[in-house]
């Protein structure tokens, strides 16, 4: 019973974070920790995260038939493959390449090292400073439809960035995006898009680690199945309703809210490693 209520938190946490710039890695490392239920480990990370990438597929439903559809037919008719759906289709596969192969890669380091706590706590400091001097040079004059091959990729190389927690997928990416000049709310939507790939990907690879999650790495915490299911479900509840309203929110406001907050977390990490209340 435990573990499922424990895991209905990491739902809501995973739910709450996943498309916000704060990184939901990292609080999934973070509090697990802070409460005395251990590391759940980056299988578990991985696969709860489906959930929230349903929840995008979903909102998104039509953007991504559109956007499917016009990719498949543009590889057999020429008019389609001047049109935004049908490059949007090839941006998204470019843009998904760097943290697919980087992932393959660096899979024991992402598993391990990358967790160490003194990591996180500084890439949330970091990179929440780096959102926000983007937000504040950010031109804001681009929209979507002005993308390009090379602004996919360069996206999708900061994307990549987020297999270190506390980087953050969406907050790596919405920084390229403002850095290279896109209005905020093109930047998030393609920051959504995306994702799907790599979440969808890295959850269905790492769906064979949960059976064993106790043994295969010893010191996480082994939810099995069933909680993991659990966090899953609640994942896209509530990540559903939080793209609705950070989509409102970006179109108005700046990201300064977050970068505030990760920097506080970030240095509230630090204290408590420095003082031997978290253990790295």
């Amino acid at each position: 019973m435990v573990d499922f209520l424990q895991a209905v938190f990491l739902g809501v946490l995973q739910g709450l974070t996943e498309f916000l710039p704060i990184s939901s890695s990292a609080h999934l490392r973070i509090f697990p920790e802070l409460f005395g239920w251990g590391d759940p480990g980056a299988a578990f990370t991985a696969v709860i995260q489906i959930g929230t990438e349903l929840a995008v597929l979903v909102y998104f439903r039509k953007d991504i038939w559109r956007i499917a559809r016009a990719w498949v037919l543009s590889l057999v008719k020429p008019e389609y493959r001047g049109s935004l759906d049908a490059r949007m289709g090839w941006y998204i596969i470019v843009g998904s390449m760097p943290i697919v192969i980087l992932g393959i890669l660096l899979k024991d380091v992402i598993e391990k090292d990358f967790r160490n706590l003194w990591i996180i706590g500084c890439t949330l400091i970091v990179m929440g400073l780096v959102l926000g001097l983007a937000d504040r040079i950010g031109r804001n004059e681009r929209a979507i439809k002005q993308m390009t091959l090379r602004d996919a990729a360069l996206m999708g190389g900061a994307q990549a960035l987020a297999l270190v927690p506390g980087v953050s997928r969406s907050g790596a990416t919405l920084s390229m995006g403002r850095f290279l000049g896109y209005e905020r709310e093109a930047a998030t939507r393609f920051a959504f898009l995306l994702a799907i790939p790599a979440v969808v990907g890295a959850g269905l690879f790492e769906l064979k680690e949960i059976a064993n999650v106790g043994t295969a790495h010893p010191g996480e915490a082994d939810y099995g199945w069933g909680p993991t299911i659990t966090a899953t479900i609640v994942s896209f509840v509530v990540g559903y309703a939080a793209i609705a309203w950070l989509l409102k929110w970006v179109s108005t406001r700046s990201y300064t809210p977050f970068v505030l907050y990760r920097v506080v977390l970030g240095a509230a990490v630090l204290v408590l490693l420095g003082t031997g209340v978290l253990a790295a």
